[in-house]
This record gives C-alpha cells, sequence and structure tokens, in this order.
C-alpha cells in the first residue's frame, strides 16, 4: 500500500482538478462512471504488471483486445444464444495468445519485445484482411451489457474491476508473486535458487492474455463494434504501469500502484478533455511519462560497478 501513495496523491489531485470543471465526478453516479470507462485499461495494466515485473513486455495487447472485439461480433451476429459460448472463447484466444508470447519467448529465446511485436502485426494483419477495415456482424445485448448494465447503480466494469484488483493482489501476495519478483529481479539467481524461470514468465504472459480477453469483453460492451476498438491500448497500459512506480526491467513495483496508475493516467485524459486540449496530445503524454520513468529509474538505480582490468588481473 504504501508505494501506492505518490500516485494516489497525484490521482487525488487530478480529480480535484476535474471537479473544477465538472462537480458531477463528486457524485457517486459520476464517480461510476468516471471508473466504468477506466475500467479496460486498469485490467489491462493489472496484466501488463506480471509481464513487466519479471522483466519482459507485451505489446500485443492492444492488437489482441481489437481482435476479439471484431471476431466476437462475427461470431455473434446480434444472436444471444451465442453469447456465453463467445465469452468463454475470447477467454481461452486470451490465454492461448499469451501461451504463445511466453512459450516464444522463453523456450526460443526470442527477446518479448520482438515477440510480442510480432504479435501485434499479425493480429493487425488478420483483423484486416477479415475485416476489409469494416467489422461485419453485432455485439448481441447479453454482451453489450458488461459494458453498459450493472447490479443496481454499480457497474458490472466496476465490479470485474474490484475483482480483478483483489485476485492480482492476492497471487502477488502468494507463492507466485514471490518467484515472480524473484525473476524479475535477477533470473539467474531465480533458477539457481530452485524458481522454474521459464514457468513463471509463461503464466505471467498468460495473464496478460486473460487481462486483454476481460478488457476486450468490457470496451466491446461499452464502446460497440470497432477495427481500431484496441488502438495504442498497449502503450497505454506500459504507461499506466510505469506511473504507478514499476521499474521496466523487473524485480519491483506494486500492482495496486500500477493499477492505479491506469486511474490517474485517465483521469489525466479526462482533464485534458474537459479543457478543451487535443486528444492526439495524448500519445505525447504517455512518451513523456514512460521517458521520465525510465530516467527516473536509471537515477534511482546506479549501475552495478565494472571490475578495472587491473583488478580483474590480480584477481585471476
Amino acid at each position: 500500500m504504501r508505494r501506492a501513495l505518490p500516485i494516489l496523491a497525484v490521482l487525488v489531485v487530478l480529480l480535484a482538478a476535474i471537479a473544477i470543471a465538472n462537480p458531477f465526478i463528486l457524485e457517486p453516479a459520476g464517480f461510476l462512471a468516471f471508473l466504468k470507462r477506466a475500467a479496460p485499461l486498469v485490467v489491462l495494466a493489472a496484466g501488463q504488471y506480471f509481464v513487466v515485473v519479471s522483466g519482459e513486455f507485451d505489446l500485443s495487447v492492444g492488437s489482441l483486445v481489437t481482435a476479439e472485439v471484431v471476431i466476437a461480433a462475427r461470431l455473434i451476429d446480434g444472436d444471444e444464444s451465442a453469447t456465453w459460448p463467445v465469452l468463454a472463447l475470447l477467454i481461452v484466444a486470451g490465454l492461448l495468445a499469451g501461451l504463445v508470447n511466453g512459450v516464444l519467448t522463453t523456450k526460443l529465446r526470442v527477446p518479448s519485445f520482438i515477440v510480442t511485436l510480432g504479435m501485434l502485426l499479425v493480429l493487425s494483419g488478420a483483423v484486416f484482411l477479415w475485416t476489409g477495415g469494416a467489422p461485419r456482424g453485432a455485439l448481441s445485448e447479453g454482451f453489450r451489457e458488461f459494458g453498459r448494465g450493472g447490479l443496481g447503480p454499480v457497474p458490472w466494469s466496476v465490479l470485474i474491476l474490484l475483482v480483478t484488483g483483489a485476485a492480482a493482489i492476492w497471487l502477488m501476495r502468494a507463492d507466485f508473486g514471490r518467484t515472480l519478483m524473484a525473476t524479475g529481479d535477477n533470473e539467474r539467481a531465480a533458477a539457481l535458487s530452485g524458481v522454474r524461470v521459464d514457468r513463471v514468465k509463461i503464466f505471467a504472459f498468460m495473464l496478460s492474455g486473460l487481462s486483454a480477453a476481460v478488457a476486450a469483453i468490457l470496451l466491446g460492451g461499452f464502446a460497440g463494434v470497432s477495427a481500431q476498438a484496441g488502438q495504442g491500448l498497449e502503450f497505454s497500459a506500459i504507461t499506466a504501469v510505469v506511473l504507478g512506480g514499476v521499474v521496466l526491467g523487473g524485480g519491483r513495483g506494486s500492482v495496486l500502484a500500477a493499477m492505479a496508475g491506469a486511474v490517474t493516467l485517465e483521469a489525466l485524459f479526462t482533464l485534458l478533455n474537459l479543457y478543451g486540449i487535443s486528444g492526439a496530445l495524448e500519445f505525447t503524454v504517455q512518451g513523456v511519462i514512460i521517458i521520465a520513468a525510465v530516467a527516473a529509474g536509471a537515477i534511482r538505480l546506479p549501475r552495478k560497478p565494472t571490475p578495472r582490468r587491473g583488478d580483474a588481473h590480480a584477481a585471476s
């Protein structure tokens, strides 16, 4: 919880600035509506956290979200009876995509940046080839309920966000969380101490794929079908994670802070929109945040001293 305090303080400041321009956010209905918009990114950031803290990247989640929304619309095509089978298929597809990313990264020793970038391009090309740039079909009302409906006054997306957060915190406090941190901090030392590094990383990628599937369900339910449904979400998720103080390179960071970073990023975008600042600046803001976070991490974490040539010769 202590690691999340700085980003939570920033979030409070941003929410106060939003409230000055739009006091509706101070009301329960207004705040829940804000959380409903933020939920897909928060869920995605939780999944990205597991990969980043293990020392890897997942750049494929945005295109995976798009692919899943487009596939769901094509398979359901307005048929209510197909809703639950397709939802199950989306979850399996997300896990499978994560499994492929993890296996290629760990077993073939291909850098995760290259693997997931390749997956991004494969999925983007497949979606364009299948749709021609114009998605076909329609999502059922049962599917849309996850993004637009709720249990009483509380939207389903907010409830799913809370369940995701609780599950992520539980995982990080379990043995998996400790081995994941150890892997990200020093992979070789973790392996020598008995940690099955490959298995841990593969599971982290599968969690990221699962989070992309859940985000696709929420986003499709909220915004409908679009061939650009997940465009740029991979960068937003990484930005949210580093905004929450997670170190790129692995081994340090809190999942609660990463999710708070996603809410903070959504609050920042909302504030820019309220004050009439162009949405085109969102990518600029994300780029500045990532560069600043990496620079700050480099300052806080000094390089290990490299032995001088004479010292190495003497030691031998």
